[in-house]
């Protein structure tokens, strides 16, 4: 498994493992912009909560890894500039640290991040594969997370050797799971996206938050592609290059499905105007992952410097519609979908 995760972060860095889908949807929509938005730049206020933490921003660093020496480093530099920055925080998959414990050291950053929301994170489909609430309380409690999310990843336990793939009966496992927590449970995707009818059936589940992962951003077939040694998996892997659900149809979707339940847009975001158009769309808080992950390896005065200029971009793109905060800009009628040309 420590290989498997190493592999994972170097693919990352290294190689294309982009979505071939055609973006993340956000493109063919623009703000209309206010020229008098009748506010002052210096009082907009993008502050918020979430999992009962306060926050600066409506934005969070994305589950990415763990499990090795390479990312406790890199995880100690992630929550660092979530503390600094007042960013909520996800945690890789924790099964590592379940299995092996002498892996959770590096999971173990509520020291550097003392005060933002932190969330730990298993596979769904381990549910199906021994894990239960003791493994899960397990992962909230050696990474002192204030939630957990469970992640679905069908399509990259099907392209991963050895991967896990039965994922039958799993609604009514986390339905279960919900009722029994003592701490929010959430779901996300990992860049396929989640749709409405999916999204529906999560919230009659119980889950408090739902991060949609949609296409446009890392793809996980590409990813295992790189790592198969099976030539006959590596063709194939191809042919799902494109597969999944733009994210910003996804957040639009959930949104109208799962009225009231917590949303987080992620999936290929990469400026402030991108998650600020989440936010305008019906999510509350948008996620970044692989285009922090070579900052957070070179340095951490880059990985600061790329937070600071996204949350400069949400602000400008809020001052530009005239939203002072973020209720103002949630579902906000400043945003229009481009024509198709």
């Amino acid at each position: 498994m420590e290989r498997r995760k190493k592999e994972h972060i170097e693919i990352c860095l290294q190689e294309d493992v982009t979505s071939k889908g055609g973006g993340t949807g956000f493109q063919h929509y623009r703000f209309r912009h206010r020229a008098l938005p009748e506010i002052d730049y210096a009082a907009i206020d993008t502050s918020t909560n979430f999992v009962g933490r306060a926050i600066k921003v409506p934005l969070m660093i994305s589950s990415m890894t763990g499990g090795t020496e390479e990312a406790a480093r890199i995880n100690i530099k992630l929550a660092e500039a979530a503390e600094k920055r007042g960013w909520a925080m996800g945690l890789g998959s924790l099964r590592a640290a379940i299995e092996q414990p002498a892996t959770a050291a590096s999971y173990q950053v509520r020291t550097y991040a003392p005060n933002v929301p932190l969330i730990a994170n298993i596979g769904a489909v381990q549910l199906n594969y021994g894990f239960g609430i003791e493994q899960c309380r397990r992962a909230v409690e050696l990474s002192d997370a204030d939630a957990l999310v469970l992640h679905l990843n069908g399509l990259q336990e099907v392209f991963q050797e050895g991967g896990n793939s039965n994922f039958g009966g799993l609604l009514r496992k986390i339905e279960q799971l919900c009722k029994v927590a003592e701490f929010p449970v959430g779901v996300k995707e990992v860049g396929w996206g989640i749709d409405g009818v999916t999204a529906r059936a999560l919230k009659e589940a119980g889950v408090s938050f739902i991060d949609v992962a949609g296409s446009g951003g890392t793809s996980w077939s590409q990813v295992e592609k790189f790592r198969s040694t099976n030539n006959l998996s590596k063709a194939a892997a191809e042919a799902f290059a494109d597969w999944g659900t733009p994210t910003a149809q996804c957040v639009v979707e959930v949104s109208e499905a799962a009225t009231d339940t917590y949303l987080i847009a992620s999936g290929g975001l990469v400026s402030g105007v991108d998650a600020a158009k989440a936010i305008a769309l019906g999510a509350n808080m948008a996620s970044f992952g692989r285009a922090l992950l070579a900052p957070a390896v070179h340095s951490e005065a880059e990985l600061n410097q790329l937070l600071e200029r996204l949350e400069l971009e949400l602000r400008i793109a809020m001052f530009g519609i005239g939203a002072a905060n973020l209720q103002e800009l949630h579902r906000t009628n400043r945003i229009v979908q481009l024509r198709a040309e």
